[in-house]
């Protein structure tokens, strides 16, 4: 099967970016045959290049005609969708804010993907979509790259803070939680050390820096991967303060991708180290067994092949209509001139 995967940028490992590769690797070494494409390149498009994935930054004249269209972002999603008549498109929504993330309606999308509850809502709230007809495919990790770590100790002694969002300790701006963050695990006799792109201490393999540290501080896919590690998890991030991850707030967290709308306090030290009284090496154990179990990379591709084949057959029994096709493009300039316009943001290129 040949997949094009759309991402609006493939430079800094993000979110979205890492999804791509993740997926890409996988469909590869099942003998798929993908291809990514983003207006946008850079080290995640070389990681792909590396791990042997096509990667291209304009669509005309490519050697190559996908069977489907994995879609994140609608401007890529919908480029793409120009760029090869016929083929049909699964549709992602990341995001449940960023205007990159606005679910595209075009009668070749055959099926759209929510990775969490608020973006589950946006799709039937901006496409119109009945909600039973979203499907909910929350997000992974690559088990065979993050392994299980040694038994966490009776206390912690080292945590670790992973965003992209988090300032190096000692800035003095209002904004940088990290600061807090050290406060509090100071006041527990933790040290910590914080990593991320933004406090120019980015790093490459997370799965080797986690089995370094008890306690991680993480949102999202970084969250999911430090749990499958073993590492006992407080959810936190510039936006606010959620919990410890424990065995008793697993299924409430986990349909959120434990992400933004996890974060619901105020990042303050008292409500930093009440989480981190929550630690229990016995608890983080029963965490990594659930989420090494629900949220498998490998199965998740399987369900995306079976999404893959059944938008295929259904678009092979579709007569083309060209007239509706010209007219969701229409539709879908107009709300994209609105945004741009109201953004000032410069559209990126085929």
């Amino acid at each position: 099967m040949r997949i094009l995967l759309t991402n609006n940028t493939l430079s800094a490992r993000a979110g979205s970016e890492m999804y791509v590769y993740d997926v890409a690797c996988q469909l590869k070494r099942l003998g798929h045959q993908p291809v990514a494409y983003s207006p946008e390149l850079g080290e995640v498009a070389e990681l792909l290049r590396t791990a042997g994935v096509p990667v291209v930054s304009r669509l005309t004249g490519l050697d190559f005609r996908p069977d489907v269209i994995h879609g994140h972002h609608h401007v890529e999603t919908m480029t793409a969708l120009a760029c090869f008549p016929g083929v049909p498109a699964v549709s992602f929504c990341h995001g449940s804010t960023p205007w990159q993330e606005m679910p595209p309606r075009f009668p070749r999308v055959l099926r759209y993907v929510a990775v969490d509850l608020a973006c589950r809502d946006r799709v039937v709230r901006e496409a119109n979509v009945p909600v039973e007809q979203v499907q909910m495919l929350l997000n992974f990790a690559d088990m065979n790259r993050f392994l299980p770590r040694m038994p966490l100790p009776d206390k912690p002694a080292r945590a670790l803070l992973l965003s992209n969002t988090a300032k190096h300790v000692d800035h003095a701006a209002a904004d940088n939680y990290a600061a807090t963050v050290r406060d509090a695990c100071l006041s527990r006799g933790i040290s910590l050390d914080v990593h991320g792109s933004t406090c120019g201490n980015p790093k490459s393999h997370p799965e080797d820096l986690f089995h370094n540290y008890d306690l991680v501080f993480a949102k999202g896919r970084t969250a999911i991967e430090a749990m499958a590690v073993g590492c006992a998890v407080v959810l936190c991030d510039l936006a606010g303060c959620g919990s410890m991850v424990t065995a008793a707030t697993f299924d409430s967290l986990r349909p959120l991708n434990f992400g933004l709308q996890s974060l619901r306090l105020v990042n303050t030290v008292d409500t930093i180290a009440a989480a981190i009284d929550r630690y229990s090496p016995t608890d983080a154990a029963r965490v990594r067994d659930r989420i090494r179990q629900e949220a498998r990379l490998t199965d998740t591709v399987t369900t995306l092949i079976h999404l893959y084949e059944a938008v295929m057959h259904e678009q092979a029994l579709r007569p083309a209509d060209p007239s509706a096709e010209l007219l969701a493009t229409g539709a879908y300039l107009q709300t994209l001139d609105c945004i741009l316009k109201g953004q000032n943001i410069k559209p990126a290129r085929a």
